[in-house]
């Protein structure tokens, strides 16, 4: 073989690596981690006396008796966007996300949509659709949509991606579409605000139960 020809092959050899690394980062552009994996920095604590710490690159949090909902909350409100983060919750604890939320007179009552995150325990359960945080409306799903499913790996870590694009929101679990959902009234109300990581409340009595989440990465949408 020629020398022009043996040089010409290592050049498109180097071009295709070239070509495949800009392609991967291409697709990975945009994304930022919302957890840098070491302390709770751009995140603030709103209602609740859950505790939240971080243990093992996660964020740990541990309900608290007699404490109502808690919820560790980004510092940065998010419009339209793509987000992704895994969570491993206590089969005995019911959790959420919030998004696009906000606080009653600026400093009170977390409200807004809420992504929901729920073992599935032996008959299903209701992770992944979206529910009305202290709106007054209940459940976003609509009832007919609102059916158990086992898609949630009880005792596991699960990823989640949320997607929200104007009044549209669409939830996945582990690759498992689960809602697709178009509401006006809750864009109307909550157009953008911040990400909220939920501890519920729990009876008298019982717990303590955690829930922890980790690789939480946004990207906002045009």
């Amino acid at each position: 073989m020629k020398r022009n020809q043996v040089w010409g092959m290592t050049l498109a050899f180097l071009a295709s690596i070239c070509l495949a690394g800009s392609l991967q980062a291409g697709e990975e552009s945009g994304w930022v981690k919302l957890f840098n994996g070491k302390n709770l920095n751009g995140w603030t604590q709103h209602n609740g006396t859950a505790t939240y710490k971080v243990e093992d690159g996660t964020i740990v949090g541990t309900t608290s008796e007699g404490s109502p909902n808690s919820f560790m909350c980004t510092k940065k409100n998010y419009g339209d966007f793509e987000l992704e983060f895994e969570v491993k919750v206590a089969d005995e604890l019911n959790s959420g996300c919030q998004i696009r939320s906000q606080q009653k007179d600026g400093n009170g009552r977390v409200n807004g949509p809420q992504v929901e995150i729920e073992a599935s325990g032996k008959n299903g359960a209701e992770a992944g659709y979206v529910y009305g945080e202290a709106t007054g409306r209940g459940w976003l799903t609509p009832e007919k949509r609102l059916k158990p499913h086992k898609v949630m790996k009880d005792g596991e870590w699960n990823k989640f991606r949320i997607v929200a694009k104007g009044p549209r929101i669409q939830t996945w679990i582990n690759g498992k579409q689960i809602e697709d959902l178009t509401d006006e009234a809750i864009y109307k109300t909550h157009p953008t605000g911040f990400i909220g990581l939920q501890v519920h409340g729990i009876k008298k009595g019982t717990g303590p139960y955690s829930v922890a989440w980790k690789n939480i990465r946004i990207k906002e949408l045009d």
